[in-house]
């Protein structure tokens, strides 16, 4: 197979259309190709008088050789996923704690290999954790056991759907290959910012599950991981208290995945005294941004292209003189801020877009990192104290009702409290309540952030706008703990795998979801 590189598309065009000009462009007789695809769609617009997609494609094509002369054109390198021989006991039931996306591909990897695992689930299924999440969003009802954070999908599923990695690996591919074969739309697997949408992904969630069950996996939502077993330093059961029917019920276990994420710090606090050996790690905190999308737009493609062009999204970055760090993270085009508390008396945000990206505003998390030598005090769990602190914070200063604290940046900048809003009006429901983020923010947090959002307008005009929103407090961007495994992934007790974001190692070794 071919692949045709830098291929730049001035006008919308259909794929047909795509085919027919690079046949004219090569001279390829149609009845020589046997298969093509789609291998990348990008947008240029580096250059804002040259805005353009560009494209590369796949092509299976007779006399491949003597196309070979051209500058764009390459053989294809193949790519294998690893072999992966398992000697588990078929009879033993792998068992699951979390129903994110890292729980749900270690499922569904269980199940190709003839494995039926059980995936333990605190939260509801992906259309009653709906209703959950209206609730809160419409009468500020709080459900700690299923809302953004907890239930079947795992908090990327009120989010974006946004497909990033920061590694290369085949399994990136077979990530996207199994989304778009439980729904997701084809065109993720060669957008370069590929992304599902909340309202594609809870019909994707229902199918992975539905196929599960169907290959002899089983779930069990509405059930709080409680404890685990050990003997001979191996994990051999584990306890499962029932939710809805307060029962408490004992399972055995010789595997035991912990894909439990960023937010489950019961059970962070559990397996500590049990053992499981962690550390404290970096995560970020900030606030949540909001521009209105036209702006950005602007921004971004200029006002002279006539290309029917995707809401616009940015990732920017800020190394403060301090040795800080600023940059933006999951931005939303076209999105809301979301309500995002797991825990009583608390303000969490996050950002949610559907597929079409269609919203009045754009918004992004801004962040500062944190080190544990800003909260160290010889416990590893300090850094979830860390974060709860200024949730706690952020929830008072809101009112104590779930409405979150918000600030103009130019007021935000001044360290003075907002009494109005400007062009930009906020997104985040329940409510609002205009205030100083200043007061609950750690100097080092909120020196960076106005650093940061002032350089980052020399990047992107209009980001420092005085009329921009900030809503406080995102803190949840990653996990604050890393639960120690070896090099075959296996905690200090043997059986237990920790993985995925709540073990904090999402971004760095595995596909991630949000």
């Amino acid at each position: 197979m071919l692949k045709i590189s830098n291929i730049k598309i001035y006008k919308n065009i259909s794929n047909e259309e795509l085919l027919n000009l690079i046949i004219k462009k090569y001279n390829i007789p149609k009845q020589d190709i046997n298969e093509w695809h789609i291998s990348k769609k990008s947008i240029d617009a580096r250059k804002k008088d040259d805005v353009h997609f560009s494209y590369s494609i796949n092509i299976d094509i007779k006399s491949e050789d003597k196309y070979l002369k051209f500058k764009n054109i390459s053989k294809v390198k193949d790519s294998f996923l690893p072999k992966v021989e398992l000697n588990l006991n078929k009879n033993i039931k792998p068992v699951i704690i979390g129903c994110g996306p890292c729980g749900l591909f270690a499922a569904l990897t269980f199940i190709q290999y003839g494995y039926k695992p059980i995936i333990v689930e605190q939260g509801d299924t992906v259309d009653n954790r709906q209703r959950t999440v209206d609730n809160f969003i419409t009468n500020g009802i709080l459900n700690v056991n299923s809302n953004v954070q907890f239930g079947e999908g795992g908090a990327g599923t009120f989010s974006d759907g946004k497909l990033n990695s920061s590694i290369s690996s085949p399994y990136c591919k077979k990530v996207l290959d199994e989304f778009v074969k439980f729904g997701a739309p084809e065109q993720i697997l060669y957008l370069t910012k590929p992304h599902i949408g909340t309202d594609n992904l809870i019909n994707i969630i229902r199918n992975m599950r539905e196929y599960i069950i169907s290959n002899g996996g089983e779930f069990l939502f509405n059930t709080k991981f409680m404890d685990f077993k050990t003997k001979n330093n191996a994990v051999s059961g584990i306890q499962l208290l029932h939710l809805d029917t307060n029962l408490v019920e004992e399972h055995k276990c010789n595997v035991l995945l912990l894909a439990i994420g960023h937010s489950s710090r019961d059970t962070f606090k559990k397996i500590y005294e049990k053992g499981l050996i962690l550390e404290p790690k970096n995560f970020s905190v900030g606030v949540r941004i909001e521009h209105l999308q036209s702006e950005i737009n602007k921004a971004q493609y200029g006002s002279i292209t006539k290309l029917k062009l995707p809401s616009a999204d940015y990732k920017l970055a800020y190394h403060s003189p301090s040795g800080r760090s600023c940059y933006t993270f999951c931005m939303c085009p076209g999105g809301i801020v979301m309500p995002s508390s797991s825990e009583k008396n608390t303000i969490v945000t996050n950002g949610m877009s559907y597929f079409a990206r269609n919203g009045k505003n754009a918004n992004s998390a801004v962040l500062v990192n944190v080190t544990p030598f800003d909260f160290s005090n010889g416990n590893p769990l300090a850094g979830v104290d860390f974060q709860k602190d200024l949730e706690e914070k952020a929830f008072i200063l809101g009112g104590s009702n779930y409405f979150a604290p918000i600030q103009r940046f130019e007021d935000f900048d001044k360290n003075a409290k907002s009494t109005s809003v400007g062009i930009v009006q906020p997104s985040y429901k329940p409510g609002i309540t205009l205030c100083n983020l200043n007061d609950i923010m750690p100097d080092f947090v909120s020196t960076t952030l106005k650093e940061g959002i002032k350089y980052f307008d020399t990047k992107l005009h209009g980001f420092a706008n005085p009329d921009s929103i900030l809503t406080g407090m995102e803190t949840r961007s990653s996990s604050p703990v890393k639960i120690l495994r070896n090099q075959h992934f296996v905690s200090n007790i043997s059986g237990i795998y920790p993985c995925g974001e709540g073990a904090g190692y999402a971004g760095r070794y595995n596909v991630c979801c949000c």
